[in-house]
């Protein structure tokens, strides 16, 4: 294993850290990102270094986070991002990467920052970046922030943690390598969260297509969402539930443009729950359980895992 050596004026502690990494060049520009830079740790405490790495067991090299760009052009002209490839590095390291030590740091800390260090605006690369493995390994990873009690209550939504007092109405893209026939175009959709004037939080999955949009009207598919400890399937841990029940809601008002509940077709009627887990600023993860109104019924995966991440347009059309 190799060790990290801190050029730091104040004295390092336990916890993750943001890691210089130094690819071989011949390598394809998807593994070439020496982006990860020094930040401040989670806390009231902070912490600006510079981390030397050993690759491939080759060399050291240092080089100051403050000289980098957010981006950087790859041989076909495009742009990339490299605070949104950071995260997909961490979730998906080159096998030359020497990892630290897993017990010396927590890795949702770590993946909760970086995903802060991506301005709002571009969040929503991590959709298209992030594939259905590393949705899944980004589900595991969030599992951890359990264990660090300060990062364990905070929340990706502003409309949930309340921050701000005023938002009412948040938007999120999402995805997922998909589900069964009937609801196949649950691979890419949209979800609206809201506060009602009865104390709930509600939300509805919003559909793309025209298709979709013809259902959305007949089927708004909406559901609660309830403050939850565990993945009832799984006893896995996690922080919340949207509970779609038989989507006969009693709301008394819903955002302008919605249409009133209807029952929810199948699968969605068939006591649907997707557990939440809340992976940094803007963005979680979730898992869809068909768990069945019968008792006997063996509850099973409604589809892969979901990444959710916050659609901040300045303004949106109705749905």
């Amino acid at each position: 294993m190799a060790a990290a050596t801190f050029n730091s004026p104040v004295r390092p502690f336990a916890s993750p850290i943001s890691r210089q990494i130094n690819f071989p060049r011949e390598r394809s520009p998807l593994l070439r990102y020496n982006s990860v830079k020094g930040f401040r740790l989670y806390g009231n405490r902070s912490l600006h270094c510079g981390v030397i790495c050993a690759v491939n067991g080759g060399g050291r090299g240092y080089v100051s986070s403050w000289d980098e760009k957010p981006y950087e052009y790859l041989p076909s002209g495009k742009k990339a991002y490299l605070d949104e490839q950071d995260v997909v590095t961490f979730l998906d390291p080159p096998k030359e990467l020497i990892p630290l030590d897993s017990a010396s740091y927590n890795p949702a800390v770590y993946l909760w920052k970086k995903i802060d260090d991506i301005p709002p605006e571009r969040r929503y690369r991590l959709l298209r970046l992030l594939e259905p493995r590393l949705v899944s390994r980004a589900w595991e990873i969030a599992g951890t922030r359990y264990g660090d009690p300060n990062l364990a209550k905070r929340s990706a939504s502003t409309l949930l943690s309340n921050d701000d007092g005023v938002t009412s109405l948040e938007y999120y893209n999402c995805r997922t390598s998909g589900g069964p026939m009937p609801i196949s175009w649950i691979n890419s959709f949209q979800k609206a969260i809201f506060s009602s004037t009865d104390g709930n939080i509600y939300g509805r999955f919003i559909g793309g297509s025209f298709l979709t949009g013809l259902a959305n009207s007949l089927s708004p598919l909406y559901f609660v969402v309830r403050q939850l400890k565990e993945v009832m399937p799984t006893e896995q841990p996690c922080d919340l539930a949207y509970e779609f029940g038989d989507g006969l809601f009693d709301l008394q008002e819903y955002p302008e443009g919605f249409p009133r509940p209807v029952k929810h077709p199948y699968p969605f009627n068939d006591q649907v729950v997707v557990y939440v887990r809340h992976l940094g600023p803007g963005v979680s993860v979730g898992q869809a359980w068909q768990e069945g109104r019968k008792l006997q019924q063996v509850p099973q995966k409604l589809c892969s895992d979901i990444l959710m991440v916050k659609d901040y347009s300045a303004r949106r059309e109705n749905q």
